[in-house]
Parts: structure tokens; sequence; C-alpha cells
């Protein structure tokens, strides 16, 4: 709701006030300059012993002639004169710079969060957040710079983030990469390209961080010196569950969310099954694409019952001796689930080489020693045909839940060291179903997850309209960066925002007066017109327990770590790379040249 004191006044009553004032300030400078000089130089020439106070005396009686003029005033007045132009002349280019970085919004931001309002968010309440949660040498996730105040806002080590910035409008270099940089301990990052991959790689390297780059698709030519496998997850049935659910929720169209289609949930149970079945055989995750290629297959049913999982059989059972043709449905609907794996580019990375894991020198992936250490976790994939987007969340959701079961074993139910998980293009490349609803249970466990999202609408098409605005509101950080034109979503951010009250005046002039009128009437402090079109370098912040801020964003080049970050883009260009002397991987050519031998 709009306060009283959110005021704005009609420009030309803005423009009479400020000629008022320095018209003040020229006749105080000019006779309490007077009246210095005037006294100083009578000390130093010994003339006017007696001076009074009043400086408006002083300088009327010396052009009276009350008074002599001392030559050593001179003097006094040139070399004050030149300090004097020297201030305005810095002033006037400290004005000219700040106008430089102002935008046509910046003046909204004086009726938005300022001050107090942004108490928690500041330097001080973010690091007594930290302190009181157990938290050492870290302030939390950077957010910006406030436009009112110039001071710097942080995400709490309890907060949650969600990210709406359109195409190229600078969440990576002002949002996702300055993230990872300030992390203290684990991070996990999803993206479609290379960017972030190359630019903190090596300056997290460089504070003990091992890099995982999970690169199935090549985005970032990464070699698959390492391996995850994903059946080492699956202990019994409800995790066979919780997995294929991770592997439907990647391939379904529409809203993971409301998938009611039958044959998306028999594929899903399915595969669960199938899941579970290769998991306790020790087949490699492989085996579950071949067993839905092949309709009526009775293996994964007496797998299932020689351990003893005869409900789970049962369900697969009924599959495989099913009414053919909605059999063949839904082995169809399971293989799409799992289409990912036929392609032995992506299968390399979660299978051992030769099959043979004794023969594998490759270090495997581990969640749980993962959530225990400062490592940094790099998960690409495109979308479209062909992509790995079901291993990226799958691997992406079980790390997160070995994170939470390290954290029920902690002091508060939450890790000493909070873990970062950075879900740059969520939408495209880590569809986590349940996501909205585990949003704000992860904040209380020190997990803390950023989604970042191009579009209102990307989020809906993954979670639903409904599981959307869930995950919106159990974020206690919403940031919206600029360069989405879809009015229904920026008008209720413009409601969000808020009105002022904006005084305007008339003048009327009958029957020989004057007479002056004053009006208020409220405005939005910022159109939909003016949220589509947010300058670059600019964003608007909503914080639980605060009014919505306008910030200005700062990207990694103007962080202290710059050149840090400068050596390691460098240093994995693809360009440069392409044109140095290749060279092999030890552990890939040891395990190969053991296969080698065995054969």
């Amino acid at each position: 709701m709009s306060q009283i004191s959110n005021r704005r006044k009609q420009p030309g009553n803005v423009a009479d006030g400020a000629l008022i004032w320095i018209l003040v300030g020229t006749i105080v400078v000019v006779v309490g300059g007077l009246w210095v000089a005037i006294t100083l130089g009578s000390k130093i020439d010994n003339v006017n012993p007696e001076l009074p106070r009043n400086p408006f005396t002083v300088f009327f009686g010396t052009i009276k002639g009350t008074y002599v003029w001392p030559p050593a005033s001179t003097w006094i007045c040139i070399i004050g004169a030149a300090l004097l132009i020297a201030a305005m002349i810095t002033i006037a280019v400290l004005v000219a710079r700040r106008r430089q970085r102002r935008t046509r919004v910046d003046s909204a931001a004086q009726y938005m969060g300022k001050g107090r309002d942004l108490a928690a968010l500041s330097t001080k309440g973010a690091r007594a957040t930290a302190q009181r949660l157990g938290v050492d040498n870290w302030l939390g996730v950077p957010i910006g710079i406030s436009i009112v105040g110039r001071q710097w806002l942080y995400g709490s080590p309890e907060d949650m983030h969600v990210d709406v910035w359109g195409p190229r409008t600078g969440k990576t270099t002002s949002r996702a990469i300055p993230a990872i940089l300030s992390a203290p301990g684990a991070v996990i990052t999803t993206s479609n390209k290379r960017d972030v991959l190359d630019a903190t790689r090596d300056v997290r390297a460089a504070n003990g961080s091992t890099v995982w780059a999970f690169d199935p698709q090549g985005l970032a030519r990464e070699d698959a010196t390492w391996w995850w496998n994903p059946l080492s997850y699956v202990t019994d049935d409800v995790r066979a569950a919780r997995l294929a659910a991770h592997f439907a929720s990647s391939t379904i169209s529409g809203a993971a969310g409301e998938n009611s289609s039958y044959f998306n949930q028999a594929g899903e149970n399915l595969l669960a099954g199938f899941l579970l079945a290769a998991a306790l055989d020790h087949r490699p995750i492989t085996q579950v694409f071949t067993w839905t290629t092949r309709p009526g297959e009775p293996e994964p049913v007496r797998i299932l019952e020689r351990h003893g999982y005869s409900g789970m059989a049962d369900a697969v059972s009924g599959e495989v001796n099913g009414e053919p043709r909605r059999r063949d449905s839904v082995y169809g609907t399971a293989a799409q689930m799992v289409d990912c794996l036929k392609i032995s580019g992506i299968a390399k990375w979660v299978t051992p080489l030769g099959g043979n894991v004794d023969g594998d020198c490759r270090p495997q992936f581990d969640p749980n020693a993962f959530v225990r250490s400062k490592d940094t976790l790099y998960s690409l994939s495109m979308e479209g045909q062909g992509t790995a987007g079901p291993l990226v969340t799958a691997l992406t959701a079980i790390t997160v839940e070995a994170a939470e079961e390290l954290a029920t074993t902690q002091p508060g139910g939450r890790l000493a060291v909070p873990l970062l998980g950075v879900l740059d293009e969520a939408a495209n490349v880590c569809r986590w179903r349940n996501l909205p609803d585990l949003y704000s249970h992860y904040g209380s466990r020190g997990i803390i997850l950023m989604t970042v999202l191009q579009s209102w609408s990307q989020g809906v098409q993954v979670w639903g309209r409904e599981g959307m605005r869930k995950l919106w509101s159990a974020s206690n950080v919403k940031v919206y960066g600029g360069g989405v034109a879809e009015t229904e979503f920026l008008g209720e951010l413009s409601q969000l925002i808020g009105d002022y009250d904006k005084e305007t005046s008339s003048v009327s002039i009958g029957k020989g007066q004057r007479s002056l009128s004053r009006q208020l009437h409220r405005e939005r402090t910022l159109e939909v017109a003016d949220l589509s079109a947010l300058p670059r370098g600019r964003a608007v912040v909503f914080a639980s327990g605060a009014p919505a801020t306008l910030i200005e964003t700062v990207p990694w080049m103007r962080g202290p770590q710059a050149e840090s970050v400068r050596r390691s883009i460098r240093a994995h260009d693809p360009a440069i790379a392409s044109s140095a002397p290749a060279t092999s991987n030890p552990w890939v050519e040891a395990s190969l040249q053991k296969s080698h031998d065995d054969e």
C-alpha cells in the first residue's frame, strides 16, 4: 500500500526549490569566504584590531570602507577560490560519472526498498544471520547493490533463490558466476553452455576444489575422465521409483507435475522395476534401455523375485504379460524416458569402460563423499534430440538428497558448511519434478538453491501453474533481471512493487487573486513497459520481509576475482585448446590398456 510519505512532487516545484537553495548557498560561500579572508588577513597584516564576529557586518563594513582590506586577504581569496574550483570540478566529475551509470528507471528506486527496509539483506544483517546459523567467513550469496544507499545486498545461508532473466540480460555474469565464486563449500551447477565451467573451474580448483565436469553431450569437449553409476543410488524399491521419476520428468512434455496420463505413469512404474532389477543384479544402467526394447522379456521379473521384491515383480510381470498393444505402448513410453542411454557418447559417462567395474581406473563419482567436500560439480546438457537432461536431473537431485541426509546428522539438522546449487537453465537442463515441494525445506538444511529461468512460462511448462507459484512463493529471494515480454507476469510484479503518490500543483487567477492548489494521485512505481524494457545492469529484488528493491547488478568483471576468472577463461578457451597439442588422459589410457591386456 502506498504511504503518504511516498510522494513525488511536480517537477516545477522541485526546480524552484533547487534555485532557492543555490541562491542561499552562493550567499553563504561569498559572505563567509570574505569574512574568513578578512579575519585571517587582518591578523597576518596587523590591521583591523577589533573586528566583529558577525560576517555580514564585516562584509558590508569592508565595502563601505569602515574596515581596511588587508593585502594578505587577496592571496587567501585566490587560494580559497582555487580550492573551491578544484572541489567543484571534482564534484562535477563524480556527478557526471554517476549520471552515466544512472538509467531511466533509477528515479523509481526512492519509492522502493531502502535503508532499514533492507537491514536483513545488508552486509551487517547478512553477517548476523550467518553467525546465528554457525556459518563462518561467509555472508551469503551476493545479489547486487541497492540504487538508493549504495549498499551490498546478500541472500543469507538459509535463503532460497528464484531468478527470472530474459536471454542475454547478464544472469550468468551477474548472478551465476558471482554466486559460485563466493561459495564456501560444495557447489552443484547446471547449464546448457560451457561459459560457467570455463569461468570458474580454475578459481574453484585453486581453493582446493576438485572439479567434476559432467559433459555427456560434449558441450565443453570434456573427456569422460570419471564416471557415475546412477544405479549405485538404487538400494531399494523406493529409490528406484525416485530415480524413475527423474527420468520421467525430464522427458514428458508439458507440466511435469501434472503427469496424469495412464501410459506415462505405467511407463514410469515399469522403468522403476527395471532400474531396481538392474541394480540388484549388478548390471550397467544401459541394460535398462535394452529391456525397454524387448516387450515380454521375463528376466527382470525373475531378478526381482529372486531378491524378494515380490510386489515390484508382480507390477513388472503385469506389464510383461499384458495385452500386446497396451504393453507395447507402455514399453515405448519407458524407452523414451531412458532414450539417452542408447547413445554411446553418453553411456560411457554412466557405465564402466569395457563393462568391467574392476578394470575401470577412472574415479567414480560418489554423491555422499562429494557433499562432505568443497568440490564443484558442473553438469552440462542441451535440450533436444539426444539430450542428457534426464541424467543431469538425476545426478543433481541425488547429490542434493545426499546433502540432505548429511544435514540430518549435523547440529541443528543443517549443513555446517552450506551447499550451493545454481540451477541455470533449469527448465531445459534440470527438470526436477519435486523441486517446488522441496524448496523451502532445503533452506532449513543449509542447502541453498538458485533456480534460474528465462521466463515465467518456462517454469509453468515444467511444474505447471500451481507448481511454479509454489516455487516462487517458497523463495526468500526473487530476482527479476529484465528481458521478459509476458504481460501477465510483469503485471503481477508491477503490483508487488506498488504505487507512489504523485503531487501536482496548479495556479489559478480570478478576481485579482492568485491561488495555488495541490492534488495527489497514485501512479505505478514501475509499469509493465518499464519492467519489460528494464535496462541492462538493473534488477528488481523481492525479498521476504522487505519491499521490492531496485538494484545495480555487479558482474564478475567488477569483482575481486576478476583477473582469476579471466585466466580461467583463457586457459580453457576452445580456440586456444584446439590449437594446442593433444594430451592424453592417464585414467582413460590406463583403463583402455588394462582392458586390452585382459582380452
